[in-house]
């Protein structure tokens, strides 16, 4: 172990570079085994920065240095001082030449930041830090400079030489070697530098702009995958044209690459010019990928597009400022995917996932703000809480502002900013001055770690019209902030009647015509009082509707008034938050008293969504669905595992025994329509149907009726799409321990096998699918994958599908009372931190969820946190999750 704690980076330290970074040339002589990388820079002292001892010091980690030059003179040892994170140069000018040249190792490179191996390719993943492991540098985002790079391979296994920005010769060299040449014309931080080498096919499109340029698109994969690519691009040519629309920001350079690989710790890079991604994210056709695949292309492919100006052309001034361009950006993909898509749909699942990643985040010992005070590891820090959280509070200014404001603070933004390393308060100033509006309390949010809390209150007064609500807000205390201060809140709300029509919606003291319809309240104190004025009638309130801001919301409906709210609530994202809040109280109370009976208006209430002809089927598969194990966990003081399995597993049986009509004859239908087709349907519209159908098929899989057994082997067999032979072997494989059905789960699963074997993504569903099986024997399937022929620790997408899937998707099986789970996950930690360290922490978050737990799972977590924190040379990542987990 460490013998002293790793010093801290913190926020108040911050200090201007000393010097800055003109022209970077970098001169690459690539190969697996050893790679020559030579760079020249040229420097200058930087007149903001307070002025040091006179020596540079450039960052370094793995590098061997070979030689060393100052305005072309060669530096003798004693000039020059070669540290374990770095370089120092004495004595250097005010205006200067740097020269080095370096070896590197790309196969020993199991980190994956750097230049690393990835199959037959190489390539470079340099955020956070990684660019250090290129070459000595000031590797850190304000330092922006212009890089021509020149790439020289072997021509037979290495055809394809790749760089950012423009290509501006290629050359072939007499030693069966070749070389390329690129520039990019953009300053830039040494993060977004990317290279790419490989024998790769090339997909080519073209994109006009609206000012009328001719972008060529290139997307670069493996050869045997070129099929595989038509979504991607045409996600990519949508992706362009909306930010055109609706951000006025056109692409930049003559042309954009995107390159899949099938190593990468991360989902995509944004590279300026030069996108490398993790294969799932690129890769897809309807034999291949589901559904959600698909949805998850082209929300990454626009998310990586979009940092073009929100993130590459204004970057962070530094790694606490990563919301900034994180935060923005997925902002921005996700208004895309909701365009492209249903809207209620897209946000419930954005909402879903902030729900069951961000606030455990925000409860637990890892908690911080949105822009963090300090790190030890800044790679532990690309959190829910930067990326979708930082999101929300994008969203919230958009929402205070409206529509039109917030184009226009965008638009002064990219004005003002363009070229720039900024951060989170730049941003916000610029709403505020393209908007008028004060957001001095509003910057809180970033500063304040912890889930707010609303706490509301509604009070009718027949005999004057009027409806009161009050709400409270506050934060528990999280580490290192035990005292909160009240948020700026923009809470959405609703009035609906008794039978289902909207009420006006009217502050006493205002003089405007009442409107029904959605209503923006400002929170700003720890406590607020609204009077709705002119009603006719009681109102139920439709709280925080669209989430307008990233809360828990407590409010004492009747169980009659959430299922008005799910049946009736023209707001898509409330009807399916009052089903989840209904479905919710009576699995608690399940909970609580196993013998409880489901109340039969809960299940006429889907009965009648169920029934209704005019639901849209996507928005009712949300609605249908109960919530997850791991939700239902995060509403406990303490978590009753085997508890909430039961509940959840027996509501189910119930739901499906009482509406097995509506549910077959809902199934049959859509089938039907999918087997009529003879191409698969990817419009919004069909997955919608598919979701519905295959929710139906899980209810119905919980029946004991063979012949839905047979149903679903049926699907497994005919399925026209791999979201629907997912959907059906998901189910059969859930049934692999009983005895009537375990045959044909192992007939389904080994089939399923022989045929995908050589596709790497579809296998990883495989190993996923096996891991989130919630019977006794899943663990010691887990310990047979683990020694599978086609597992590797080398592969994080197959790393996630097994040990992530297990450890984050199987509640009941990892935190089996005997801790057999808790020990499978530390032994492989223990191994992955050799190799990828950045993949070994983020695996850990399970188990730093311990204080949630009863004594006896507590005592097996926090041993095995202990035991992997104690032993020799664990890493700088994994070892500050571990001790912010164990003492916080």
């Amino acid at each position: 172990m460490y013998r002293e704690t790793p010093k801290p980076t913190r926020l108040q330290d911050y200090q201007p570079p000393e010097f800055l970074i003109d022209q970077t040339e970098l001169r690459f002589e690539l190969d697996a085994e050893a790679t020559w990388v030579s760079a020249e820079l040229e420097m200058r002292r930087n007149p903001a920065a307070k002025r040091g001892d006179g020596s540079l010091r450039l960052d370094g980690e793995q590098l061997t240095l070979e030689a060393i030059a100052l305005n072309g003179r060669e530096l003798v040892p004693v000039e020059y001082q070669l540290q374990d994170q770095g370089l120092v140069v004495q004595r250097v000018p005010d205006r200067f030449q740097l020269r080095t040249r370096v070896r590197i190792h790309p196969t020993a490179n199991t980190a994956l930041e750097g230049l690393y191996v990835s199959g037959d390719m190489l390539c470079t993943q340099c955020e956070a830090e990684g660019f250090r492991r290129l070459t000595y540098y000031l590797d850190r985002p304000d330092v922006m400079a212009r890089f021509r790079v020149t790439l020289i391979a072997d021509a037979v296994r290495y055809p394809v030489l790749l760089s950012n920005g423009n290509r501006l010769v290629t050359e072939v060299l007499p030693d069966g070697r070749h070389l390329a040449r690129w520039e990019d014309p953009f300053p830039k931080p040494s993060y977004l530098f990317a290279l790419v080498a490989g024998d790769l096919a090339c997909v080519e499109d073209r994109f006009r702009t609206a000012s009328g340029r001719e972008i060529a698109l290139h997307l670069y994969v493996e050869p045997q995958n070129h099929d595989q690519c038509a979504h991607a691009m045409r996600s990519l040519q949508q992706a362009m044209r909306w930010d055109e629309v609706h951000y006025g920001r056109e692409y930049d350079l003559d042309l954009f690459m995107i390159v899949a690989v099938s190593h990468f710790n991360m989902g995509a890079m944004e590279n300026k010019g030069l996108n490398i991604f993790n294969a799932k994210y690129v890769l897809a056709s309807p034999e291949t990928a589901t559904d959600q695949d698909f949805a998850g292309i082209e929300s990454v492919v626009a998310h990586e597009y979009f940092h073009n100006w929100t993130g590459n052309r204004i970057t962070c001034r530094d790694w606490f400022q990563l919301s900034l361009k994180e935060g923005l950006t997925v902002f921005r993909d996700q208004e895309f995917s909701a365009d492209q898509n249903q809207r209620a749909v897209q946000r419930i699942a954005d909402v879903r996932a902030l729900r069951a990643r961000q606030f455990p985040e925000d409860a637990g010992p890892m908690a911080h703000p949105v822009r963090p005070d300090s790190y030890i590891e800044i790679n532990n820090f690309y959190t829910s809480t930067v990326y979708e959280k930082g999101a929300e509070l994008v969203r919230m200014q958009a929402q205070l502002l409206g529509p039109e404001r917030f184009r226009a603070a965008t638009d002064l933004y990219f004005e003002r900013h363009d070229g720039q390393a900024v951060t989170t308060e730049d941003f916000v100033r610029c709403m505020e001055d393209a908007s008028g509006l004060d957001l001095t309390q509003f910057r809180r949010w970033y500063q304040q770690a912890g889930t707010p809390v609303l706490d509301c209150r509604g009070h009718w007064e027949p005999e004057r019209g009027v409806y009161r609500l009050e709400v409270r807000q506050h934060t528990a205390p999280t580490p290192d902030q035990p005292d909160k201060q009240p948020l700026h809140i923009p809470l959405a709300l609703g009035l609906i009647g008794a039978n289902g029509q909207a009420l006006p919606v009217q502050l006493a003291g205002e003089h405007s015509p009442p409107a029904a319809g959605t209503r923006l309240l400002e929170l700003r104190e720890a406590q607020h009082g609204f009077e709705f004025i002119g009603l006719s009638e009681r109102p139920v309130p439709s709280l925080l509707r669209g989430f307008s801001a990233p809360v828990k919301l407590r409010f004492p409906y009747s169980d009659e008034e959430l299922r008005q709210l799910m049946a009736a609530d023209s707001d898509g994202v409330a009807r399916w938050n009052a089903a989840q809040q209904l479905a919710e109280r009576v699995l608690l109370a399940r909970v609580a008293a196993p013998e409880t009976p489901v109340p039969p208006a809960f299940l006429e209430a889907f009965a009648t969504a169920l029934r209704d002809p005019q639901a849209d089927p996507a928005l009712l598969a949300e609605v249908l669905a109960l919530p997850s194990e791991s939700y239902l966990g995060d509403q406990m003081e303490v978590v009753d595992v085997e508890g909430i399995h039961q509940a959840r597993e027996t509501l189910m049986v119930s739901i499906a025994g009482a509406l097995r009509t509506e549910l077959l004859a809902r199934y049959q239908a859509l089938q039907a329509s999918e087997a009529a087709r003879q191409d698969p349907d990817l419009s919004p519209a069909a997955m919608g149907r598919r979701a519905l159908k295959n929710l139906c098929l899980g209810y119905l899989m919980r029946t004991p009726d063979l012949d839905m057994l047979t149903l679903c082997q049926q699907q497994f067999e005919q399925a026209h799409t791999m979201t629907d032979r997912i959907a059906a072997l998901c189910q059969l494989a859930r049934l692999r321990d009983e005895a009537a059905a375990a045959s044909r789960a192992e007939q389904a699963l080994a089939a399923f096998y022989q045929q995908w074997s050589r596709e790497p993504l579809v296998l990883d569903k495989w190993f996923a699918i096996q891991a989130q099986v919630s019977t006794p024997g899943t663990l010691r399937r887990v310990e047979q994958l683990l020694a599978h022929e086609a597992f590797t620790l080398a592969n994080p997408n197959r790393v996630r599908s097994l040990i992530g899937a297990f450890a984050s998707g199987n509640p009941l099986c990892f935190h089996a009372a005997d801790g057999g789970g808790y020990r499978l996950l530390a032994a492989q930690i223990k191994r992955l931190d050799a190799l990828n360290p950045q993949l070994a922490a983020r695996l850990l978050h399970p188990l730093t969820q311990w204080r949630r737990y009863d004594a006896g799972r507590q005592a097996l977590m926090r041993a095995e946190l202990h035991a992997l924190r104690e032993r020799a040379g664990v890493s700088r990542d994994l070892f500050e999750v571990l001790s912010k987990t164990l003492e916080a």
